[in-house]
């Protein structure tokens, strides 16, 4: 199994800016791509950025110039930097990861979530 751990959530007014980070823990396990989700109230669990083992990254359009992904592979940590912060940028936010694990093998990895409100 691998564990995630989301911190970094709060709230912020419209124009601000949050980092969400992410670390992973578990028995010997290998992480292949990284991501954050987040879902709105009364909304669907939206993707909205990933970034490979390699450090290549892919943002959702709504996201794209104001949000940053990246990632320490040493650190099995993920972060995502979020500037000029929108009310509807408003949700939990869930950090998954595509990885292996001793225990379990291959598997979809998502953490608790973190809330981010942005008031306007």
């Amino acid at each position: 199994q691998v564990q995630l751990v989301e911190s970094g959530g709060g709230l912020v007014q419209a124009g601000g800016s949050l980092r969400l980070s992410c670390a992973a823990s578990g028995r010997s396990f290998s992480i292949n791509a990284m991501g954050w989700y987040r879902q709105a109230p009364g909304k669907q669990r939206e993707w909205v950025a990933s970034i490979t083992s390699g450090g290549t990254t892919t943002y959702t359009d709504s996201v794209k110039g104001r949000f940053t992904i990246s990632r320490d592979n040493a650190k099995n940590t993920a972060h995502l930097q979020m500037n000029s912060l929108k009310p509807e940028d408003t949700a939990v936010y869930y950090c998954n990861a595509d990885a292996w694990a001793v225990v379990g093998g291959w598997g979809d990895y998502w953490g608790q979530g973190t809330q981010v409100t942005v008031s306007s």
